[in-house]
């Protein structure tokens, strides 16, 4: 599974807006979830929230893997982004998050939904990868150090 298969230019945003935790959370869900009603998009903000209270997705390395499974997307669907500046996120080193890629897919889809954990945490560890999606400044950008990454 790549990355690039999930991710499109509707789904990354480079800056994000959103300046707290919630505000995050809230923008990339909206970035999964574009064509979803209002009450869809809050269903699974609710499921991501749900996953975020059991223990926090920022993984570490300014780097958050928000996440969580839910009945209102049939398919694994993700989204992406840089916060423009370092924002608390409760992350498990208590250093504050500035790369953020959300993960939401249905109950159905928890072997993929792994498997996409795994690989985004995987190439996320590499510091120069985390650098030039820090440095992107565009979604274009942002898209084609991720594809670069995947050949590697």
């Amino acid at each position: 599974m790549l990355l690039s298969e999930l991710l499109s230019a509707d789904r990354v945003r480079v800056p994000l807006a959103g300046r707290t935790k919630d505000e995050l959370l809230r923008e990339l869900v909206e970035l999964a979830t574009p064509t979803r009603e209002p009450a869809t998009v809050e269903a699974v903000l609710g499921a991501v929230r749900e996953r975020e209270r059991e223990l926090s997705t920022g993984i570490g390395s300014g780097v958050a893997i928000p996440h969580g499974k839910t009945p209102y997307v049939n398919q694994l669907v993700m989204a992406a982004g840089v916060a423009p500046e370092p924002v608390d996120f409760d992350a498990l080193d208590g250093k504050p998050v500035q790369l953020f890629f959300l993960l939401v897919g249905p109950e159905s889809a928890a072997g993929a939904h792994v498997k996409a954990l795994a690989r985004i945490s995987r190439l996320l560890r590499r510091d120069a990868l985390r650098a030039a999606l820090r440095a992107a400044s565009s979604t274009e950008e942002f898209l084609r150090v991720v594809r670069a990454s995947e050949a590697t």
